[in-house]
């Protein structure tokens, strides 16, 4: 069992840190979720891709942005002319929280408490991987980061220079996929999403 508000992360390698939150107990998310996800990409990567918390095909994969999020993630950038491959990807929260429908297990939004319990592994994270952009994938992902509000649709797609990152804005694939039933809208969303993400390959680069 891991508490990682006890223990130096910093000074772990991305693999050790990998394998201690298997065992993570930092706050009640991890009763139920099948396992942790831990975010996965090069340790040198200069993009971060940082989204709420995992869903329900990350938890049974234990991989992050695998499900139909993922795949929306994956289009916007080959649009946008980024290989997966060459970003850092995880989550605020590392446990996916939901709620029980019968068999289907539905998103629920983390409360305050376990971003903060969470925020040692993503502080390890950024520190070892020291990114030179986080696109924070949705509002939340924005504010975990920043701790302040954001407007995602009207602050998407700026740059904001944080403890010396530049964290990006932008709307989070669920949103896109939200969108599924105006097919005009959900381009348009898409479009936005593919900017941003292109924007982050410029800021990296520059």
């Amino acid at each position: 069992m891991t508490d990682p508000g006890q223990l130096d992360l910093e000074s772990m390698s991305l693999e050790r840190l990998a394998n201690l939150a298997e065992g993570c107990t930092g706050c009640e998310l991890y009763q139920k979720a099948t396992h942790v996800v831990f975010g996965d990409g090069p340790v040198d990567a200069s993009i971060m891709l940082l989204g709420e918390q995992p869903g329900d095909r990350e938890d049974r994969a234990g991989e992050p942005f695998v499900g139909p999020a993922g795949e929306m993630l994956d289009a916007a950038l080959t649009q946008a002319g980024i290989e997966r491959e060459d970003v850092y990807i995880t989550n605020v929260v590392k446990h996916f929280r939901f709620e029980e429908r019968g068999k289907r297990r539905l998103h629920k939004k983390p409360l305050r408490r376990h971003v903060k319990a969470c925020r040692p592994w993503l502080d390890a994270e950024l520190a070892h991987v020291q990114p030179d952009v986080v696109v924070a994938l949705g509002g939340s992902a924005a504010r975990s980061v920043l701790e302040r509000s954001i407007r995602v649709m009207s602050d998407h797609g700026v740059p904001i220079e944080w403890e010396g990152v530049l964290v990006l804005p932008t709307i989070h694939p669920s949103f896109v996929l939200r969108s599924s039933g105006d097919s005009e809208r959900r381009d348009e969303l898409f479009d936005l999403l593919v900017s941003d993400l292109k924007t982050s390959r410029e800021l990296a680069s520059g």
